[in-house]
């Protein structure tokens, strides 16, 4: 078939969009900022469009000008990957309107799985379980909000309807703090989201984090490719994922996967997306679903061997895909580091010149990244720079060749997490899988 992708993002995720691409004979244009000239998959595109200035708001977010550039190019489709307008409701929107295709869920979907509420409403109706708490209108007057709050219980969660990345959330430990953090929490939402609509939730105290990633094609056909668990995260930011979850109720689990999937046919969700949970002692608790693909991906895709992007492109293109669960195929355990820009004790972001750098390789290892020698790191994005991801037929021997992988690592000009990931992965907390998304903030840190 003739069609040809612009790849609305940057960095490792962009080029492994475009790698896809490849594989499937589908030509791509590859859109940048006057800040991220020296990409390498602007080597690799067909075609590539300047789209703005170094500035996010003025390139990657900046609708009009991604449109233009499909427009000019003659795209087909529109590739939007993770972060910036990934997630947008309205980019989907003006895709569709402008007779783009995006390559995503629909607009609608999107919109309605971004407002956390909703989406809950949604997820619980399928038979998903949710973190008990307030979900209707917050009233205005004091005296009924803390009724509300003693209702759900301390501690409580305070969250933006509209957040996501760790922003718009605040803990309330007992009522005097109440009222100061849901002012902060809604005039942090306004100017985050341009939303201040906040619920309460209750506060889950020493949780797991475990992901499902699910694959539909809106015509009723839905499938799962296992758990993550992605609990190693500072400030809501993971740092290490890996698949499957370990040490999960089974009984609690396959529930879960089935109204998961039950969800995805209700509200007819076509692309990849994942649903997040909460879990501790032996119960699922439900987030979000971010309705993208995710940065933690590739583990997923080597416990299965399911090419996850290729499936994004196939069903949004209306190439012939078949979704079977028999023939999804659990094998081994997987594991990714993230790779930061970043100092690994201030976590400053480090950006400048890679001097020189040499990624790790062997049986076993993929390693997803964008950089080389000589490209410099620019200050405008994320710090992400690369993830390294290793499998094996067990936790234990992936945990050794991932400290393997990181050995033969490096990065030299500018700081990375690198050291902090070498380690956590020699940290026994860590290696009997005993953390969960608390631990590197506190214990680990304050040794």
């Amino acid at each position: 078939m003739s069609k040809k992708i612009l790849i609305a993002n940057r960095g490792e995720i962009a080029l492994r969009a475009l790698r896809a691409c490849k594989e499937l004979d589908l030509k791509t244009v590859a859109i940048y900022s006057s800040g991220d000239k020296e990409l390498k998959h602007l080597r690799l595109a067909d075609e590539t469009v300047c789209v703005g200035p170094a500035s996010p708001l003025e390139s990657y977010l900046n609708i009009p000008s991604i449109l233009s550039a499909a427009e000019v190019t003659g795209a087909n489709a529109i590739y939007p990957g993770y972060g910036f307008l990934a997630e947008d409701a309205d980019f989907a929107e003006r895709c569709e309107a402008s007779g783009f295709v995006f390559i995503g869920p629909s607009s609608s979907v999107i919109r309605q799985m971004g407002d956390k509420i909703t989406a809950k409403s949604l997820a619980e109706k399928s038979g998903i379980p949710i973190v008990p708490g307030f979900k209707g209108q917050i009233p205005e007057a004091e005296e009924a909000i803390k009724q509300i709050a003693q209702n759900v219980g301390y501690p409580l969660m305070i969250k933006a309807s509209a957040g996501g990345g760790g922003r718009g959330m605040r803990v309330v430990h007992e009522e005097v703090e109440l009222i100061s953090a849901l002012q902060l929490t809604k005039q942090e939402a306004k100017n985050a989201f341009g939303n201040d609509t906040i619920y309460f939730e209750k506060f889950i105290k020493n949780p797991r984090h475990i992901e499902i990633q699910i694959v539909a094609d809106g015509n009723g056909n839905a499938i799962h490719l296992g758990t993550r668990d992605c609990s190693m995260q500072r400030r809501h930011q993971k740092i290490i994922e890996e698949a499957p979850a370990l040490d999960i109720n089974e009984d609690a689990l396959k529930k879960t996967l089935e109204a998961c999937l039950r969800l995805c046919v209700d509200i007819k969700y076509s692309g990849v997306g994942t649903l997040e949970f909460l879990y501790e002692d032996g119960d699922f608790y439900f987030i979000e679903m971010n309705t993208r693909i995710q940065v933690e991906h590739p583990v997923s895709e080597m416990i299965t061997g399911f090419d996850i992007v290729k499936a994004q492109l196939k069903i949004s293109l209306g190439l012939k895909m078949t979704l079977d669960q028999d023939e999804i195929i659990f094998r081994g355990h997987a594991m990714e580091c993230r790779i930061n820009a970043e100092d690994p004790e201030t976590f400053i972001p480090s950006p400048g010149v890679i001097n020189k750098m040499h990624p790790p390789g062997g049986f076993g290892v993929r390693f997803d990244s964008h950089i080389y020698s000589g490209y410099v790191v620019p200050p405008h994005y994320d710090s992400l720079l690369a993830k390294i991801i290793t499998t094996a037929n067990t936790r234990e021997s992936c945990i050794k060749r991932m400290i393997s992988a990181l050995d033969e690592f490096f990065v030299d000009g500018i700081k990375t997490n690198h050291p902090l990931h070498q380690t956590l992965l020699n940290d026994q907390t860590f290696c009997k899988n005993k953390h969960n998304i608390n631990y590197l903030e506190g214990s680990f840190l304050k040794k």
